[in-house]
């Protein structure tokens, strides 16, 4: 399914902000852990819940900051806030707290959950600098949050779908709900579908979920409602939280069905996955954490950093996608019309049991 040279291009950026800069080598290969000969770590990464490597957002952020790292002779280290998935605000201080009298100069924070701690680190740390993935403003100029346009990226992703010819389809998100950035995937995905399904005189069918995804975890209760889905008819299931999605991948292969990866292209990582909708972690994390190294921090600190097409840090992966029946010039197209604000995207409704109400006569939305 996969085409032959998709291997080789996992090691080539899919896209970068504006400014950015390009990966030399593959972060994979970036060792996680790094030997201070001094004990000081220069760039520090606070993971959100779930794992390192998740294979999704908590990996593509940590690879920013290894690639930057590596490609500036810096030392760097990941810190993990106690509890795993339980962990509270004050795990998440403490984790910070570590990477600040580490030495660190920098500190990624990512996720909506690191809120409150990184609110209070940064207050009691003014000198470090800290980069708030999926974040927002906090009235603090040592802090630069980075949000994305995920709506766009979710548009994508389900317009593409049922323009290759599926019309049942599922969503699965993390953060039970309450996850501004998986809400808005959701949201735009809903919205893509129904567009093409409008385009093509068709009705689709979206089973929508939020159950089991409280810590963006896999989980045996996933892995089995996403097979019952698949049993049931759904054809592919948009995966949106991060180490959720092995469950579900779990569920498509048994079955022989299909998923949409998030944040990063996980084609590598399953022959189910027909494409996913991307947002630029790694080079958004470089790009940040450069700026404070280039003497411009000011530009984005207590900034809102929100990202989208108009800066490329959005998209899908033409290059390893499965689809046959929607093309790249197409897709090009489509993405062209989000740049040049010919097409919007309704990034308002972000209640997890609103997308009923919000007008897609095409789209059956049926909640789980």
């Amino acid at each position: 399914m996969k085409k032959f040279l998709a291997t080789l291009l996992a090691l080539v950026m899919v896209f970068s902000c504006v400014a950015c800069f390009a990966e030399a080598v593959d972060p994979e290969t970036i060792p996680d852990e790094f030997e201070s000969e001094n004990g000081v770590f220069e760039l520090a990464f606070v993971t959100d819940v779930g794992q390192l490597k998740d294979k999704s957002f908590n990996q593509g952020t940590w690879n920013g900051v290894k690639s930057y790292a590596a490609a500036n002779g810096l030392s760097y280290k990941y810190y993990q806030p106690a509890n795993g998935d339980q962990a509270t605000d004050d795990d998440r201080y403490e984790a910070m707290k570590a990477a600040c009298e580490g030495g660190a100069k920098v500190v990624v924070c990512a996720g909506f959950m690191q809120a409150a701690a990184l609110e209070k680190a940064a207050t009691e740390y003014p000198d470090t600098k800290f980069v708030f993935i999926d974040g927002w403003q906090m009235g603090l100029k040592n802090v630069a949050p980075i949000a994305f346009m995920e709506e766009q990226s979710g548009y994508l992703a389900g317009y593409a779908i049922v323009k290759e010819g599926f019309t049942k389809l599922g969503f699965m998100g993390g953060g039970g709900g309450t996850n501004p950035a998986c809400c808005r995937y959701g949201y735009g995905f809903a919205q893509g579908a129904n567009a093409a399904a409008a385009e093509l005189g068709v009705n689709v069918e979206l089973k929508y979920s939020w159950q089991y995804g409280a810590s963006f975890g896999a989980s045996p209760e996933l892995e089995a409602m996403a097979k019952g889905w698949y049993m049931n008819g759904t054809e592919v299931i948009f995966a949106c939280g991060g180490s959720m999605f092995s469950s579900i991948v779990s569920a498509a292969s048994a079955n022989d069905l299909f998923v949409i990866g998030v944040d990063v292209d996980q084609s590598f990582e399953s022959e189910t996955v027909v494409t996913s909708a991307l947002k630029g972690l790694v080079s958004a994390t470089e790009w940040a954490i450069g700026k404070f190294y280039a003497g411009e921090w000011d530009s984005i600190g207590d900034v809102a950093n929100n990202l989208g097409a108009t800066d490329n840090a959005v998209g899908l992966p033409t290059a390893t996608w499965s689809l046959e029946n929607w093309t790249v010039a197409e897709y090009e197209a489509l993405l062209a019309s989000i740049v040049d604000g010919t097409l919007t995207i309704d990034n308002t409704v972000l209640e997890a049991d609103a997308i009923t109400g919000a007008g897609l006569a095409n789209l059956t939305v049926i909640y789980e």
